[in-house]
């Protein structure tokens, strides 16, 4: 053990007094019976605090044969069991009743214990977890100024563990949203920050808290913090500058998840994104690397290094960095193993750095083995078990073979491993004859007996004795002597293409008594020949070896190996298979420059037929599929390990890989390089979409596209633009610092409204500045218009439109781009300021305005407008809308048919004194997605209309019209089958009542009747 906490040495002091309970191994005890192993150990828990009628169990199984009995420990001392009636044991688990604090907090291990010996678990902390509530005092009100960043602390009342933090705003559950940019609740501080307040902000802010315990969830939530923003007419913007940072330096633990915070004030609401600033970001981050928590989930030593957060806007930018330290617990290497030991020998047990090594072993050193590694972060245990044996020879677990059979002209090999301990005296006989070494037989030190040479004279009994100082034994085999197997047929060496089909021939002769197996191996590795869908394939009855579709991997010595259970012959053959070239190895990039770089391979295995040529395939971080690569040369010979790859991106991070090919086919591309950036260079071309307009008075607004990643060149990227009025000579320049801008907004009260601009943008980094877009024509902003239309003129047209025409404004007066009109108009009892609007989308000078009031008097004004607003209103007029049409349909609608007519019939409509006039009425016809209107005078009051041809059905609508518009409608539905069901069971008539659907008809027989309601 490395280091050695005082509690830990505690507990292994308690150790010895465990083991004398325990009786050593020997040679009585079963062979089942083995120490305690460790099925699942205690781990540790949090208790919710005041909680006093629950249990906490910890939990402890162990293996063991015999079964084992067990005990606790708490910070290095025995737990009082069946003393203190809260603590009782249920199998091996400690369970506690009615947990206190004061007294059960501590550190917690198992003991199992069996006649083996005694294994101790890890050890499992209980610790109790609390939230006291928020004070109760008031919290005093904060303020803050529109455009401008600001924050409210949460100030967290006592609590153990750590908390989760979320605020609410004014009331329950009104939580702030992750996903609202401008907010960042910190999970470090709980404080709640805005990078840009807004005076709809103002409101009660509450700190809403959360623990979460291993069986319950609690929550509290503060007093209310008042924030009030001051609204500000002109909000200035400003850079993006950095409030919420992670510490310089973090030591976070391997496979855990690592938070890192970062939040910045500044207006526009800034942007962030994070870069490891000493190598690639890793993946794991995924969508938090462009958020203002990065999560580094499964941390590794390989996510250690030097981080950076950069918030950035159209003003500016700001940055932050701190490095991640990885740490680990303990984890084993190389792991303890169960030893069985005979008695008075050596024992060595290596895991990593620590040795245990035992010399001159005695029964009592049996037992269990604990090895503890620790560092701050953990602790970890490995057990072995150690048995010291002690026993007479015996081979009643492992004789001599019976029936020993071998190849005449071979060897045997006849092993005699009896149990005994110490190592015993080993020695042979045949018969009544000793053996000893000689040409034909050989008895090693471990008691194996070889005979070589085999004739039919060396069948026989052979017998093993066995001799130590507890006792002797022996064991007894025959040797029977067979023909000895030859291969007949050898395998014949074979070259072939990639793809094809080879039979590799293998026969054998052999005794005739015993069975014959043929195995083949590739380089020495045994094939399965068995798997019907597999490459290989064996014929039956004889060795031959067939090969389907064969790969260059399946290149490579063979050798058939023919075998009984005596003896075995074997014949190999090399099979050479020809194919596209290997991959080429060892690729590098040198000699980067900005728009070239160098690589340099080594060549691959060219699989037996010559190399002809190479293609270099690349890929950039702006896309993930591999693409062929502009070379010099343009060709690139099967003998080069030399090439440049030409027309590169400046300032791109690219990866290469190597494909060689011959005549028979491209192989399989090399390892891709390890990525590379190109060196910076000036931009080379001028951004696009160049364009403005619009803004406020006095203002000049420039548009255009920001640059795309590929067209940057390198860092310190930004735009100059330069303007000038179209009039002038001497051109303003303006630079504008951050990749992501588009917008440039130039204010000077001289600036007259509609003032035509030259300006030309161009791209510029580190590395110097790109060339100058064309020329665009932008204008400053427009003014409102200062005339307004004349002689409007209001028109009723119905109960529920109206008909406005106007003389149009000059284009000269609108000091700007006249867009349209605007159509203004209300109530004879309302106010103006409540006005309802409709804007024309062109220069129209009529519009017609719907959903008005009927009988209604309504004011009316039309203004002309442009980007800038609207400018003065016309001299207003007046309209009064009609009265509304008659609300009911026409009533007793019927209809008949007559051949290829259908014929309708109605009750004419009467206005009431408040309802306009009836003028006529419509009839809409409506089939198959075809429709027609017939306008009647109010004299009519039927109609005829043809019938489909078809079996089809036609809608029929009918509705009063008038100067106040039209009524509502009557529908029914027609069809030629029911037309003719109906004269056949019924007089020509069928009558619909429309309010209360009474149907009326002339047979008994409804059911029979086609007769569709609506």
């Amino acid at each position: 053990v490395a280091e050695n906490r005082t509690n830990q040495g505690e507990i292994f002091k308690a150790l010895p007094d465990a083991l004398k309970d325990s009786e050593p191994w020997s040679e009585n005890l079963e062979e089942q019976s083995h120490g305690p192993v460790f099925e699942e150990q205690p781990s540790g828990l949090i208790y919710p605090e005041g909680l006093s009628e629950g249990k906490v169990t910890l939990s402890c199984q162990a293996r063991a044969s015999p079964a084992a009995s067990y005990r606790w420990l708490v910070n290095g001392s025995d737990v009082a069991l069946g003393l203190d009636l809260r603590y009782t044991l249920v199998a091996g688990s400690l369970v506690i009743s009615s947990p206190e604090s004061v007294r059960d907090t501590g550190s917690y291990q198992c003991l199992a214990i069996n006649r083996c010996g005694t294994i101790i678990s890890r050890a499992a902390n209980l610790k109790f977890g609390y939230l006291h509530d928020f004070p109760p005092d008031s919290r005093s009100p904060q303020t803050a100024y529109e455009g401008m960043g600001s924050f409210v602390a949460c100030q967290p009342p006592p609590h153990y563990p750590a908390l989760s933090y979320r605020w609410l705003i004014n009331e329950f559950p009104n939580f702030i949203k992750k996903d609202d940019g401008r907010w960042f609740v910190s999970q470090v501080t709980g404080n709640l920050y805005v990078a840009r307040a807004e005076p709809n902000d103002t409101g009660s802010y509450f700190c809403f808290t959360t623990i979460n315990m291993d069986i319950s969830t609690k929550s509290t939530f503060s007093k209310a913090n008042q924030l009030t923003v001051l609204p500000d007419a002109n909000p200035r913007k400003s850079a993006p500058n950095i409030k919420v940072r992670f510490p310089a330096e973090t030591y976070a633990l391997a496979g855990h998840t690592t938070p890192l915070e970062c939040f910045a004030y500044g207006n526009p609401v800034p942007k962030l994104r994070w870069r490891k600033v000493d190598g690639l970001m890793p993946s794991k981050a995924g969508a938090s690397a462009e958020g203002p928590t990065l999560v580094l989930p499964e941390l590794s030593f390989d996510d250690e290094g030097v981080y950076e957060c950069e918030a950035y806007n159209s003003e500016g930018s700001d940055t932050y960095q701190g490095r991640i330290s990885v740490q680990a617990q303990p984890e084993w290497l190389q792991v303890m193993s169960d030893s069985e030991v005979e008695i008075s020998s050596e024992l060595t047990q290596v895991t990593h750095a620590a040795r245990l090594k035992i010399s001159n072993l005695a029964l009592e050193d049996s037992g269990m083995y604990q090895c503890v590694a620790e560092n701050k972060h953990g602790t970890i245990y490995s057990t072995a078990e150690l048995r010291v044996q002690v026993q007479a020879p015996d081979f009643r677990s492992n004789p001599v073979r019976k029936l020993i059979p071998a190849a005449r002209g071979g060897q045997v090999m006849i092993e005699c491993r009896p149990r005994a301990a110490p190592k015993p005296s080993l020695f042979w006989s045949r018969g009544t004859e000793l053996l000893t070494n000689s040409s034909r037989f050989t008895v090693t030190s471990d008691g194996i007996l070889w005979i070589h040479n085999i004739s039919r004279a060396d069948e026989g009994k052979y017998t093993c004795f066995a001799e130590n100082y507890l006792g002797k034994a022996n064991s007894t085999g025959h040797v029977s002597v067979r023909d000895a197997t030859k291969i007949t047929l050898a395998p014949s060496n074979a070259d072939i293409n990639q793809g094809e089909n080879v039979t590799l021939q293998c026969h054998a002769s052999h005794d005739p008594t015993m069975d014959l197996t043929f195995t083949w191996a590739l380089n020495g590795v045994l094939l399965d020949v068995e798997d019907s869908g597999g490459p290989y394939h064996r014929k039956e009855n004889i060795g031959d070896l067939l090969i389907v579709n064969t790969q260059l991997s399946q290149a490579g010595v063979y050798t058939c190996m023919a075998q009984t259970v005596v003896d075995s012959a074997s014949a190999s053959a090399k099979l050479v298979v020809r194919g596209p070239p290997g991959p080429p190895g060892g690729l590098l990039v040198k000699n980067v420059a900005e728009t070239s770089v160098e690589l340099r391979w080594s060549r691959g295995y060219d699989n037996h037929s010559p190399i002809g040529k190479y293609i270099i395939m690349g890929r950039s971080s702006l896309s993930s599929q591999w693409k062929k690569m502009r070379t010099d040369p343009v060709n690139i010979e099967g003998n080069a390990e030399s090439a440049r790859v030409m027309g590169l991106i400046p300032w791109m991070d690219y990866e290469f890989q190597i494909i060689a090919s011959n005549i028979l086919g491209s192989g399989e591309p090399s390892v891709p390089s390890q990525t590379i950036r190109t060196q910076q260079a000036a931009p080379t071309v001028a951004p696009s979409g160049l364009a403005g307009g619009g803004g406020d008075r006095n203002e000049l607004i420039v548009t255009w596209t920001p640059m795309a990643r590929e067209y940057q060149n390198g860092d310190s990227f930004g735009y100059i633009l330069a303007f000038r009025r179209k009039d002038a000579t001497l051109w303003t320049v303006a630079r504008v610092p951050h990749v992501e801008s588009s917008r440039y907004v130039y204010y000077n009260e001289s600036l007259t409204p509609y003032s035509p601009f030259e300006v030309k943008i161009k791209a510029y980094n580190r590395r110097g500045e790109g060339p100058f877009s064309q020329i665009a024509v932008v204008h400053s902003a427009e003014e409102e218009p200062t005339v307004g239309p004349s002689n409007i003129n209001a028109t009723a047209l119905t109960a529920f439109d109206v008909q406005v025409s106007w003389e149009p404004v000059q284009q000269l007066s609108a000091n700007g781009i006249l867009r349209g009109y605007e159509i203004r108009y209300w109530r004879q009892h309302e106010r103006e300021a409540a006005a309802d609007r409709v804007r024309t989308a062109g220069l129209e000078t009529t519009a017609r305005v719907s959903g008005l009031r009927p009988s209604t008097r309504y004011h009316v004004a039309v203004l002309a407008y442009n980007s800038a607003g609207t400018g003065p209103p016309s001299p207003r007029t007046t309209v009064t809308t009609r009265k509304p049409p008659p609300n009911r349909p026409p009533g007793n609608v019927s209809w008949r048919t007559d051949g290829s007519l259908v014929i309708m019939r109605w009750d004419h409509v009467k206005a009431m004194h408040n309802e306009s006039a009836v003028l006529g009425y419509k009839v809409l016809y409506k089939h198959e997605g075809q429709n027609s209107l017939k306008v009647l005078d109010k004299g009519k009051s039927s109609v005829s209309l043809p019938l489909p041809k078809d079996n089809g059905y036609v809608v029929l609508e009918i509705r009063s019209w008038g100067d106040g518009g039209d009524g509502p409608a009557h529908e029914i539905i027609v069809s030629r089958d029911s037309g003719e069901t109906l004269k056949k069971h019924a007089p020509e008539l069928c009558v619909v009542c429309y309010n209360d659907k009474i149907y009326r008809e002339w047979e008994k027989q409804l059911s029979e009747l086609k007769f569709i309601d609506l």
